[in-house]
């Protein structure tokens, strides 16, 4: 959601805008907030929600849903019986998602301010957020939150333009063709850069060259384009492109040749970097904080951008010295006590807090929701107006303690009161800390939201729960992307059942469950019940299915109504008699999910069971069916299909008796995730996701569209030399033939790195290196060789992710990636972040 600062359009005002046919009970109805995700919504007379539809989804089917949480306006592309809806406003279009970019268009169209639009393949967010951090002292900057760059966030971006503003930074993305145009149209920039050419989305495009020509359609109407000479391919796409003014202004930089401006040199000392740079004739030294080459990059995009609008050099130099890494996600963390805490202290606006509480309110572990913000510095507003607007935030969010740091907000505490929110204000964060100890943060999760001046990072210490440096990061939205993929390859109609167990592979299951209920799977499915419990007890309310259920757990999977699977007739009759025998009363239709044998022989019901099975069912009422299924054995090897296919049809054969002797619906499924991908046809009512939400293809056609997941790294400890003739680690296995620069990493067996891939059969990734291991791994470290790696103690190491991929590994240690992730040790610090 996306909120605009001044009350100037009503639902009447934006039906002519749209040109939309309105069927308005309250044509005055002001609106402030565009919402697209019924999830959110947790505004409601002053929303505004497009029914935008996708490949499996369709925005008009949540109305209902919105209607009853109090939202009334809407712009839809579908008749509705508007009766239903007595009180509400409807505005039909041919298209809600060209609507959308017409009121992004025509609101862009109201201000007459420098608009800088910044596209490419990598660097926009980052140049966007260095942007703002040199500027704002001089200019009001309007700036897209997040990466909010595609044909929806762009015009959501633009919504948020207002009186206050004096400056626009905005980020356009595209992944095909004919993207762009739209974009253009909504953004209209007059001022534009163009950062690089990589190969992200190269698949929507013929090849790279139109790739180029779509992006700079981005920029036809500026009147100064910024680039990079040393992308050739740019270069040559730029001299050719028609732009619509003969009078634009084309300015080059390079490194390597002759440019408009010439990025002379750069020299690394103490992780900075000091870069020369001559523009009209003249040199001028900028120093930054970073070393890195992709920083380098942006940071000379940033330069040469303000030195190409006159901006003052000496604040330029001031100013970029101390520039921000830029925080491109929100990190969940174990806090003490059992919290959860959200860090999100980078940066704090009304944009981004919006986000951010998004974020919080997707959390269901705990029922106490704690925010901790700062000052909001820089917004343009009067700060009484700003507050309120903060505060009414925060009660509509359902924000249960409110932590104010800081001397602006913390004077506006009045406007905070009388909202059902528990509320302190301290004026710094030093105060704040001096005062920690009498707050007993206890079972909540806790929102840290600041502006980076206040060094929130200092409060994350102290309340994240104390743990050794080996981390696995968990990409939540990598997860959801690749649940997306998926869902692309099914029928509408097919249910989706995601598999948590196993601490759902490594992962975590409250986490990893959280987020697949938020992006509404039908079932989660786990493989013992005091997993389905925990999942219950912390909010997740979708049907969990339990694959190994126990005797002995009966009594608490009723309780909490968790949904066995049955699979032998004794199970059957246990379960039954529990039901019968149960504590709050006999049960009837409780739902049960009935496994097959079809050729895994390991577990489920033989053919010649499923007569008697059925005859049993029938002739009881504790009993629901609510799903029929069965395990492929080999559904990834092409080599084994025509026994795949025995399997589909003994399994059709015997849904078949089940949907005919039951006499009621029932779901059935059969396909694992490489299933999904390699049949189709056999999709039944129901498919089953497990390895394949952690970016795993193991049918090994798909890897390149799904998303890297899991990220496990360390850091070393210390590093040492060791001479010719000398040993590493236990049994000396590692003999050194000449002198060799050893590192020792934070990570042994005991973490699950296994044993087995010591001695130089396992390697790491050290700062742009691959690194082989050294001697054997020890319970709590392990030593690498980093004689030919530039490295210092505390630098990263990683273990597998983007840079190794997982795959790799399992193949060296001859087993399957499930078994490295979901052996993975619980005293690793699972660290989630959503960006």
């Amino acid at each position: 959601m996306i909120k605009v600062d001044r009350r100037t359009y009503n639902i009447e005002d934006i039906g002519k805008m749209l040109d939309g046919e309105a069927h308005l009970n309250s044509p005055e109805m002001e609106i402030e907030t565009i919402l697209l995700d019924s999830r959110s919504a947790l505004l409601n007379e002053t929303s505004l929600f497009f029914a935008i539809r996708g490949e499996r989804w369709n925005g008009h089917h949540f109305i209902k849903e919105l209607y009853e949480k109090g939202i009334r306006n809407f712009v839809v592309d579908e008749e509705l019986p508007t009766t239903d809806y007595r009180q509400a406003n409807f505005i039909k279009v041919d298209d809600t998602l060209r609507a959308l970019q017409e009121l992004g268009k025509q609101h862009r169209a109201r201000f007459d301010i420098p608009v800088l639009g910044i596209t490419g393949s990598n660097g926009k967010t980052v140049i966007k957020e260095w942007l703002f951090q040199i500027m704002r002292e001089k200019y009001h900057i309007v700036r897209s939150p997040k990466s909010f760059n595609s044909q929806i966030g762009v015009p959501l971006s633009v919504w948020q333009m207002n009186e206050f503003h004096e400056f626009g930074i905005f980020e356009a993305g595209i992944s095909t063709t004919g993207e762009m145009e739209k974009i253009e149209a909504v953004l209209k920039p007059n001022l534009g850069i163009f950062t690089n050419i990589g190969s992200a989305h190269d698949q929507g495009f013929a090849n790279r060259e139109e790739k180029i020509q779509e992006k700079l359609i981005l920029f036809k109407g500026v009147d100064k384009l910024i680039y990079c000479k040393d992308y050739k391919d740019i270069d040559e796409a730029i001299s050719s492109f028609k732009f619509d003014s003969e009078t634009v202004k084309i300015i080059s930089w390079s490194g390597k040749e002759k440019a408009d401006i010439i990025i002379k040199s750069s020299r690394q000392q103490d992780h900075r970097t000091t870069i020369t740079i001559n523009y009209n004739n003249s040199d001028h030294e900028f120093e930054v904080p970073f070393t890195d080459k992709a920083s380098i990059e942006n940071a000379c995009h940033c330069i040469c951008f303000l030195l190409s609008i006159d901006f003052d050099v000496k604040e330029i130099s001031r100013r970029s010295s101390i520039l921000a890494s830029v925080a491109m996600r929100l990190e969940m963390k174990e806090g003490k006590n059992n919290c959860s805490l959200i860090n999100d202290s980078y940066n704090s606006d009304i944009g981004s807090l919006n986000i951010a509480l998004d974020f919080l309110n997707q959390q269901h572990q705990h029922r106490t929701k704690t925010l901790i913000i700062s000052d909001i510095l820089q917004s343009g507003k009067q700060s009484e107006a700003l507050y309120l607007e903060v505060g009414k935030l925060l009660e509509n969010k359902g924000i249960d303690k409110m932590i104010g740091i800081g001397e602006a907000i913390s004077t506006q505490k009045d406007v905070f009161e009388n909202k059902g929110i528990e509320t302190s204000f301290y004026e710094s964060t030093a105060a704040f800390l001096e005062h920690l100890n009498e707050f007993s943060f206890k079972d909540e999760t806790i929102l840290l939201k600041g502006a980076r001046a206040f060094e929130f990072e200092k409060i994350s210490k102290l309340l994240e729960k104390k743990a050794h440096k080996t981390v696995l990061e968990i990409n939540l939205n990598a997860l959801a992307d690749n649940l997306n993929f998926y869902r692309s390859l099914l029928k509408p109609e097919t249910k989706i059942m995601a598999m948590v167990k196993a601490f759902s592979y490594g992962g975590g299951s409250f986490e990893i469950a959280n987020t697949l209920q938020f992006n509404r799977v039908d079932y989660i499915a786990v493989a013992y019940a005091d997993e389905g419990a925990e999942l219950r007890r912390s909010g997740i309310h979708l049907p969990i299915v339990v694959m190994s259920p126990e005797e002995q757990s009966f009594d608490s999977l009723i309780a909490l109504d968790l949904e066995p699977v049955i699979y032998t007739e004794q199970l059957l009759k246990s379960f039954h008699k529990a039901l019968i025998n149960s504590l709050g009363g006999p049960k009837t239709n409780y739902p049960v999910h009935i496994k097959l044998e079809t050729g895994m022989h390991r577990l489920g019901f033989n053919s010649e069971e499923i007569t008697g099975l059925l005859t049993y069912l029938t002739g009881q009422e504790e009993l629901q069916v609510k799903s029929v299924f069965s395990h492929l054995a080999a559904g990834e090897t092409p080599e084994q299909d025509d026994f795949t296919h025995s399997q589909f049809e003994s399994f059709q054969s015997s849904m078949s008796l089940f949907k005919t002797e039951l006499g009621y619906p029932v779901l059935g499924h059969i396909l694992n995730s490489a299933g999904i991908v390699r049949f189709p046809d056999f999709q039944f009512e129901m498919v089953r996701i497990g390895i394949g939400l952690y970016g795993i293809d193991t049918s090994g056609t798909h890897n390149d569209r799904l998303k890297n997941v899991s990220r496990l790294k360390t850091t070393i400890t210390q590093i040492k030399t060791v001479k010719k003739g000398e040993s590493v680690g236990y049994g000396r296995k590692a003999m050194i033939e000449k002198e060799m620069k050893v590192g020792v990493i934070g990570i042994g067996y005991a973490d699950g790195f296994k044993r087995q891939l010591g001695n130089g059969l396992g390697e790491v990734y050290v700062n742009g290196h691959i690194t082989r291991i050294i001697g054997n791994i020890c319970m709590d470290m392990s030593m690498i060789d980093l004689t030919n790696v530039e490295a210092q103690e505390g630098d990263e190491v990683l273990i597998f992710g983007e840079e190794m991929p997982i795959q790799a590994i399992a193949a060296k240690l001859e087993t399957i990636p499930y078994e490295i992730l979901s052996t993975i040790s619980r005293r690793v610090k699972r660290v989630y972040y959503y960006e």
